[in-house]
């Protein structure tokens, strides 16, 4: 055995040992790559093989890896300080932050709250929505309404509020609060809802109005709940319906913020704006955890209004200073580029790519949205069967359920995007071998 061969066995070993991986269990035997580094859009593994990357690091890598912008941000910013506590002290990386993402997201979102991860941030989504009704002496609109197929995050909150029957996390079902949940939109991303499904929908949403403080919704593709996309015209609804019916408005943009969806925020699809708003994932370029969540004006002075004066809500590490500095690089990374021209050539590139899965008799349905392409398979994959086969293609993507996707960085190439797409391809026709 060669020293790279011993270095990857060994790494392996200690891993299995005592490492713990989301969504596994230590003695599924379900393959682990041990990875040595990774650059632009590929991952060296130890044992020398590249991989072309297909998923930014679960969607939050859109610069590829080792952006030199970004490396810089970093170094520079540590050598000022990587952290301080926010508790009464400020500094100039999250006050520029937050100068940005108030100045590009949608109109009225004018406070920011710098969180920890997306999962935070919309349980900071959730406290904010409470306690505004709260400062409205309105403490009876205390519960929650989301849509069925959704995911917003594995905190005990945001847990309440992803799918109950098919998401991971009805295993649970028993500790989560008692939240409210509406058929997933049935339209697609081309087409018009019926004017029965919407008013079905308001008829629900007007039942519960009155104890509910807020809907929560992923606007446009529903992430980890399936990969689902779906009309933009549903978010003027649900903007409309809340409006009338006194409920708050939250777009989990998590997954879609800063690009994915081929606008810089899914709700420019539809020209509208939240009451609040979560970001996350892409943030920071994939570099360091970081999420924020925005609110109105409105919001910000409901809750000075409620009991405590105050927001309750303060994470350790809120505002860091490395992340923050980061982050303003990501994003202007993002803006000095034409990023959305590169998102429509993804876009493009994975309609050609992709379009022959549709043939398979394995296969149920293929779909496209900006940097986002999707098969969905008609039986859940075997892991770990399908997760070897694509590295030995060359390429890493993420299987899970039904689900063969990639939301690969916005740098990749045609040529990459190609390998993808055929890797893609060649192992869903693989499933019914």
């Amino acid at each position: 055995m060669s020293a790279k061969e011993t270095q990857t066995s060994s790494l392996y070993e200690r891993d299995r040992r005592h490492v713990w991986h989301p969504y596994d269990n230590p003695d599924s035997g379900l393959p682990i790559f041990p990875v040595s580094h990774a650059s632009g859009v590929r991952i060296t593994l130890e044992d020398g093989r590249e991989l072309i990357d297909g998923m930014s690091s679960w969607w939050s890598a859109i610069h590829g890896y080792q952006h030199p912008a970004l490396n810089q941000a970093a170094q520079d910013q540590l050598a000022k300080m990587s952290h301080v506590m926010f508790g009464g002290l400020t500094h100039e990386p999250a006050v520029s932050l937050c100068e940005k993402l108030v100045a590009l997201s949608p109109a009225g979102l004018d406070r920011v709250f710098i969180a920890d991860s997306g999962s935070v941030s919309v349980e900071v989504a959730v406290k904010m929505a409470l306690q505004y009704w709260m400062g409205m002496e309105r403490g009876d609109k205390c519960e929650l309404i989301a849509l069925r197929n959704a995911y917003h995050g594995d905190t005990i909150g945001a847990m309440g509020l992803c799918d109950p029957v098919n998401s991971m996390h009805h295993l649970f079902s028993h500790l989560l609060p008692g939240n409210h949940f509406l058929d997933a939109p049935a339209a697609g991303f081309d087409e018009q809802p019926s004017q029965q499904e919407l008013d079905a929908l308001e008829a629900r949403i007007a039942e519960l109005a009155p104890r509910c403080a807020a809907l929560i919704i992923e606007p446009v593709v529903q992430g980890a709940g399936g990969m689902r996309l779906y009309s933009p015209a549903y978010l003027k609804h649900f903007r409309d319906i809340c409006d009338r019916h006194e409920l708050l408005l939250i777009f989990d943009e998590i997954a879609t913020g800063f690009g994915r969806s081929g606008k810089l925020f899914a709700a420019e699809h539809a020209g509208v704006s939240p009451d609040i708003l979560c970001l996350g994932k892409a943030l920071t370029g994939g570099y360091l955890s970081l999420a924020a969540t925005l609110c109105s004006n409105d919001i910000a002075k409901g809750i000075a209004a409620s009991e405590a004066g105050a927001f309750m809500h303060g994470p350790t590490f809120m505002g860091n200073p490395l992340a923050c500095a980061i982050a303003n690089a990501s994003i202007d990374t993002l803006l000095s580029n034409d990023w959305q021209a590169s998102v429509q050539r993804i876009e493009r590139g994975l309609k050609q790519g992709l379009a022959p899965a549709a043939a398979l008799d394995t296969v149920s349905e293929v779909r496209c949205l900006g940097a986002i392409g999707v098969i969905e398979l008609k039986q859940p994959v075997d892991m770990a069967r399908i997760q070897t086969a694509l590295v030995d293609r060359g390429v890493w993507v993420r299987p899970f359920g039904k689900l063969l996707y990639i939301m690969p960085p916005y740098v990749i190439s045609d040529d990459d995007l190609a390998t993808l797409c055929r890797a893609m391809v060649d192992t869903a026709a693989e499933c019914s071998a």
